[in-house]
């Protein structure tokens, strides 16, 4: 018998990239002038809400920190595309036109809505929400005391 307690191999980062893909997808499908792609891409988006709050509350406040400007650097970066326009970039780069336009309008969307929501989550946890993920050292840095005495 091993004295090791014993810890699942998984990664929570799936929940990230499936938000990220959620947040991908809903961006361009809600851009569509009719009801039902709408609504579509609302019920997509709110998986990918679903998707980050289960993230958020697994991962310390300094993950969601880093994961936050991580993600609107990416934005920056991405956002910045649009300024040279997404026709000339798609004639520029070899391929297909349509596809790059429609790629980076994806990425654009959902660097946006994933930023977004990890910086809202981070928001919640600096400003009040509990969250199981925290660790009692997060506590102590801060200077917050315990529940129990130590008569």
């Amino acid at each position: 018998m091993h004295d090791v307690i014993p810890t699942s191999l998984r990664s929570d980062r799936l929940l990230l990239a499936v938000s990220f893909v959620c947040f991908g997808v809903a961006g361009p499908l809600g851009a569509v002038d009719a009801l039902v792609p709408t609504v579509v891409a609302t019920a997509v988006a709110i998986a990918g809400v679903y998707c980050v709050a289960r993230y958020a509350s697994r991962v310390s406040r300094r993950t969601l920190a880093s994961l936050s400007l991580a993600l609107w650097t990416v934005f920056l970066g991405v956002a910045s595309v649009h300024i040279v326009g997404l026709e000339t970039v798609g004639a520029a780069v070899p391929g297909s036109a349509r596809l790059v336009v429609y790629s980076l309008t994806a990425t654009t969307w959902a660097t946006l809505l994933s930023a977004s929501s990890v910086t809202a989550f981070l928001g919640f946890r600096e400003y009040g929400a509990t969250s199981s993920a925290d660790t009692p050292e997060d506590g102590v840095l801060e200077g917050e005391t315990s529940d129990y005495s130590t008569r």
